[in-house]
């Protein structure tokens, strides 16, 4: 991504290969963006970084931390005293500290959390409690809390009291007597009011939320129609335990869109550049072997026509032709359906309607292709291979139905497997790309070649 400043880099690094004084360069730095220091920082060699380190206070250095990708985060903690390392996650918010607690090796974690203050350690052991697939560890513990039975003036009173330790102060959030989730009211309408107003009458009481034990998913799916800026997250006992906030979502929403991404590749969502051979080839091999059998049916069914192919050795030259075709109709229904498939409100209707809608679009597309194909197809054949235009019409035409066909066969595939998927309870994105197109390079060789021995070698005996 190109950057809005790209000399600030530079700028910066200057700045901290100077012979200045400490106060000088922690002056010149305060000039800058944390995210442009951020940037900057793993462009210094590993000494320079220590001296930014002194140079900055803890505040500000959180700051930068959460600029930082996670394993730039894991190693630069690696890199200052554990003293500092403490300081650092007590500054840093909730859920950023929380997922950088989850990088680093048990031992040190255990240690770290151990000498955090009280209060921190409660909020991290929290969302540190839930596995990465639910909501809750998700959330942040930054928010506001009032009792909805407080005055307009008590009301502000908190909110004054609350607003230094916080940073998400848009929405506030009501509790009852028994400390159970009332509602929200928004700062701007609590500035709005009288003082004689009454703050339960100012609740927005079916405002959304969600169960910390909620998948990550289904919150996704729930929740994308909201552009709230946080969402309460709660507990079983309908207890306020922390909220997701709009940015929070938008790094959940792009990790989950990254995985089925990879899963949609048939490649585990888990690897990454730092992934030693054996782990990657181990996540990759199932797949593989799967896909190497399919594979091999293609190649057994092709020995099956080794008849037809030596009659007529220009069939091969078409084969290409059906499969590639196949395979991207195929892959295009997958994209549409898994897109589709997102929405929890999708009815058994629905499907069955997205179904018949991709095969017709398959059949039409299938119609225009073909016929243009089997016409182009005639043509090449008679002149550059020397058939007669009978033979090469009835060639091309056994090319023009089998793309038809595999083109509508493909369009349901790639539609029908990941709602069967679905329907299993298996992620459909599971239904990965090469998975449906090698299914369909298998019904594009069936299709091609039953065709070409039926009409060409049995009924015309070309």
């Amino acid at each position: 991504m190109q950057k809005v400043h790209p000399d600030y880099d530079r700028k910066i690094l200057s700045i901290i290969r100077s012979a200045a004084s400490p106060k000088v360069l922690r002056d010149e730095l305060l000039q800058f963006h944390a995210s442009s220091i951020a940037d900057a920082l793993f462009d210094l060699e590993p000494f320079e970084r220590e001296k930014l380190y002194k140079l900055l206070d803890t505040a500000r250095l959180a700051n930068i931390f959460e600029y930082l990708d996670e394993k730039e985060q894991v190693e630069c903690l690696n890199e200052v005293h554990i003293r500092k390392a403490i300081a650092l996650l007590n500054e840093m918010e909730p859920s950023a500290a929380a997922s950088l607690l989850r990088l680093i090796s048990k031992t040190k974690k255990d240690i770290i959390i151990e000498l955090l203050e009280p209060e921190r350690r409660r909020e991290l052991n929290l969302i540190i409690s839930y596995s990465d697939d639910l909501i809750g560890s998700d959330m942040t513990t930054d928010f506001i809390e009032i009792s909805k039975d407080l005055s307009i003036a008590d009301a502000m009173r908190q909110l004054r009291l609350q607003a230094k330790d916080n940073d998400n102060i848009s929405i506030i959030y009501l509790k009852d007597a028994s400390d159970q989730y009332y509602g929200v009211i928004r700062i701007a309408d609590l500035f709005g009011a009288r003082l004689n107003d009454n703050l339960e009458e100012l609740a927005e009481t079916n405002f959304p939320f969600v169960y910390a034990t909620e998948p990550v998913e289904s919150v996704l799916d729930d929740l994308k129609e909201y552009s709230e800026d946080s969402i309460p997250v709660l507990n079983n006992e309908n207890r306020l335990l922390g909220i997701v906030t709009s940015q929070d979502l938008l790094k959940v929403f792009d990790r989950e869109s990254g995985e089925d991404y990879m899963r949609f590749a048939a490649v585990s969502a888990e690897e990454d550049l730092e992934e030693t051979l054996f782990e990657s080839v181990k996540k990759r091999l199932p797949w593989l072997c799967l896909l190497l059998g399919l594979a091999l049916g293609v190649s057994a069914v092709v020995s099956m026509f080794e008849t037809v192919v030596a009659s007529l050795t220009i069939l091969m030259a078409f084969q290409s032709l059906i499969l590639d075709m196949a395979g991207n109709v195929g892959t295009q229904s997958l994209s549409v359906t898994i897109r589709v498939l997102a929405d929890p409100d999708l009815t058994t209707k629905d499907r069955l309607n997205l179904v018949f809608k991709e095969v017709r679009t398959g059949f039409v597309n299938g119609i225009i292709l073909g016929l243009a194909s089997g016409l182009i197809c005639a043509f090449f054949i008679h002149y550059a291979d020397g058939f007669e235009w009978m033979a090469s019409f009835s060639i091309a035409g056994c090319i023009s139905l089998s793309m038809i066909i595999s083109m509508v066969i493909s369009s349901f595939t790639g539609t029908g497997i990941p709602i069967f998927f679905q329907a299993l309870h298996i992620d459909p994105a599971a239904a990965s790309g090469p998975l449906i197109t090698t299914l369909n390079d298998l019904i594009g060789v069936v299709t091609y070649y039953s065709l070409c021995w039926l009409i060409l070698i049995q009924i015309l005996h070309i």
